[in-house]
């Protein structure tokens, strides 16, 4: 019987859901307000606003950045849309937040959402991705999931095409990040986390970093690999949110 009850709330909550995405699109509201509180530009027909849209990223994340209360400097690699961007400048300890999102529309859309939240003053938006070059390269992108963008070529059917963009590596970065702060850092790069995690423990702001959330999918990359980078790196604790191939963790030192 509680089995039954949770397969009925939940195939409710998909049915309210899609009501309130049919609704909104109809109106044509310009930009609407997020689950998590932030103002984004409507975009309906892409998977990554809509898991913006309605909280699908979870709160561990959110809840980690409304919690700091130390003067922090936030890293967003992979920042799509600008959500955890927005969400660390809200905080007022949040000197900056540095937001790196290579994809050109993607990008577009970011600095709107930066706009629109009235946060021009602590949010960078970089149109660049990390990497151990700088330079250019090509990028896959979906044009239903701006968040599948990855330098490793999409796997998965359907409309696919690639894009050239901006490389930065680890000396063009520091440029960025004002010093004697403290960092925290999300990746979110499909695939090329390892590569960006190098980069990152060549910083010369490397310990200055207290924190690294990063998504993890075992078909793209090595956990083991991963963790053991960030060791070397200083960070001891890990935690990890999910389960299955693909899920979340945050490195601590």
């Amino acid at each position: 019987m509680r089995a039954l009850k949770k397969t009925f709330n939940r195939v409710a909550a998909r049915c309210l859901m899609r009501a309130e995405r049919h609704y909104l699109s109809i109106i044509g509201k310009r930009y609407v307000r997020s689950r998590y509180g932030v103002l984004m530009r409507a975009n309906w027909e892409d998977s990554t606003f809509n898991y913006c849209y309605f909280g699908a990223y979870g709160n561990v994340l959110s809840d980690l950045l409304n919690s700091i209360d130390y003067e922090f400097v936030f890293l967003d690699i992979g920042a799509n849309q600008g959500l955890f961007s927005l969400l660390a400048a809200q905080n007022p300890k949040c000197a900056k937040s540095i937001a790196f999102e290579p994809v050109h529309h993607t990008f577009e859309l970011l600095e709107q959402n930066v706009d629109a939240n009235k946060l021009e003053k602590k949010v960078t938006p970089v149109n660049a991705a990390i990497s151990s070059t700088t330079g250019c390269s090509e990028i896959f992108v979906k044009s239903s999931h701006s968040g599948a963008a990855s330098l490793l070529e999409i796997k998965e059917a359907g409309e696919k095409k690639t894009e050239n963009i901006r490389t930065i590596d680890i000396k063009d970065t520091d440029k960025l990040i004002p010093t004697n702060t403290k960092i925290i850092v999300k990746i979110d790069v499909e695939g090329h986390e390892d590569v960006v995690i190098n980069e990152l423990l060549k910083s010369e702001n490397v310990n200055a970093i207290q924190a690294v959330f990063y998504e993890m999918d075992e078909e793209l990359n090595d956990p083991a690999v991963l963790k053991s980078l960030l060791e070397k790196g200083g960070f001891v604790k890990f935690e990890k949110f999910g389960s299955g191939s693909h899920y979340d963790v945050l490195a601590l030192r």
